[in-house]
């Protein structure tokens, strides 16, 4: 698996758009040397204007900026926009912008999921909240839930090897005028951190070359030595087989296994895929709660009094087959215990309790049936989808025009 577990860390838990942009954007305002960020999605709204003029007041005082952006999921950012970040030396990354067939995207295979950010090789933020309005209440009933975490200590020179070991795997494609930027790339080797905090942590990704599983491994594992409860909340769910059965093991063993959905989704087929599962679920004595204040878009789990993870990865195909993510896996009892009560407030006071319905019959038992075998093998026919070398294409002013022709903003997984 990917990663190495490293002590010393002081992890903070930031839930929703209220609490994760303006620690983010503090720290960009503070920046001395460098800010790395990637993300699945930038709006050019309200957010997503105030990130811009963060960059921007960062790279005009000489910090070096390098933004990563997915080609699917950002594909709306004016002239404006982009040519003011690069007259100011923000170097802009689109992670494979692809075509429009008819005005429409259609490249939805292998997309950049993770949403990092690094400053000074000082502090990092891990999690699941794009920029992007609609991770703040007052964006009304579509509000995402979400989560992220602040991290100091040693654990972001891991995590910014890692974004620099990104970008240069990404640019290797370009020209040979650009071999320069390459070799300042791969020389950035920050220095070792000195201990900021008692948790122990692991940085995990999921990419399509060596780490195909290990998040998912990540969650297998930490199941399987649960001895009192698990409560896993997710967005997406429609994992593989092994997942669900280590969990239907769990509850056998004695241990109080939880799973918070969406109940509210921002896609209907979303909550279709997942409930095609609850009869199975609910059968082996999993707690399966649809959370209903607003969509849940966290990917967020705990395990006994130890264990959690924050990150991008939904228990999905997508997720756990496709697309590039990044989790982070931390053993401390104090971050433990406060992401558990969050869940357990979600739970009592935003949840509704799915029951077992007993034995299916008709439909509803063709429709579980064909389900659960699908998620038996969905790994396996993922192998087979197209898996590309993840290319970063830099946003130059002269072709600025070519690259990012407005499309109809569609809503999309995120």
């Amino acid at each position: 698996m990917s990663g190495k577990w490293i002590e010393g860390n002081a992890i903070r838990l930031l839930e929703n758009g209220e609490e994760f942009f303006p620690a983010v954007f503090e720290r960009i305002a503070g920046a001395r040397r460098e800010v790395v960020l990637e993300t699945f999605i930038l709006f050019e709204d309200k957010v997503g204007l105030q990130l811009h003029e963060a960059l921007l007041a960062a790279a005009n005082r000489g910090v070096q900026v390098d933004v990563t952006v997915d080609g699917f999921g950002s594909p709306d950012l004016s002239t404006e926009f982009i040519s003011s970040l690069c007259q100011a030396g923000v170097r802009l990354h689109i992670f494979e912008p692809g075509k429009t067939v008819l005005g429409a995207r259609v490249s939805l295979l292998r997309r950049l999921h993770r949403k990092i950010v690094v400053v000074d090789n000082e502090v990092a933020f891990v999690g699941g909240i794009n920029y992007s309005a609609d991770h703040l209440g007052d964006f009304g009933p579509e509000a995402k839930q979400d989560f992220s975490v602040e991290i100091r200590g040693p654990l972001v020179a891991e995590i910014h090897r890692f974004t620099h070991g990104a970008l240069a795997a990404g640019m290797r494609h370009q020209r040979q005028r650009q071999w320069w930027r390459r070799r300042k790339q791969l020389r950035s080797t920050p220095e070792e951190l000195p201990p900021a905090g008692s948790a122990e942590c692991i940085f995990v990704t999921r990419d399509n070359g060596d780490h195909l599983n290990d998040i998912e491994r990540h969650y297998r594992i930490a199941i399987r030595a649960a001895r009192k409860r698990v409560i896993i909340a997710n967005a997406y769910f429609f994992p593989g087989y092994r997942l669900i059965k280590e969990m239907r093991k769990a509850v056998r063993r004695g241990v109080e296994v939880n799973l918070i959905l969406q109940g509210m989704p921002d896609m209907k087929i979303v909550k279709t895929a997942a409930s095609m599962l609850y009869g199975y679920l609910t059968k082996g004595g999993v707690k399966v709660y649809e959370y209903t204040d607003r969509p849940l878009h966290g990917k967020v789990a705990v395990a006994d009094d130890e264990w959690a993870t924050v990150g991008s990865s939904n228990l999905d195909p997508l997720s756990l087959s496709l697309n590039l993510e990044a989790n982070v896996v931390i053993r401390d009892g104090a971050f433990n215990q406060r992401l558990t009560q969050r869940l357990q407030d979600l739970m009592s006071n935003s949840c509704t309790q799915i029951q077992h319905e007993g034995d299916l019959s008709g439909w509803k038992l063709l429709r579980s049936y064909l389900a659960f075998h699908m998620i038996r093998r969905y790994h396996r026919w993922a192998r087979w989808l197209p898996r590309h070398v993840p290319r970063l294409h830099p946003a130059m002013i002269d072709d600025i025009a070519a690259a990012t022709t407005p499309q109809p903003r569609a809503r999309q997984a995120q």
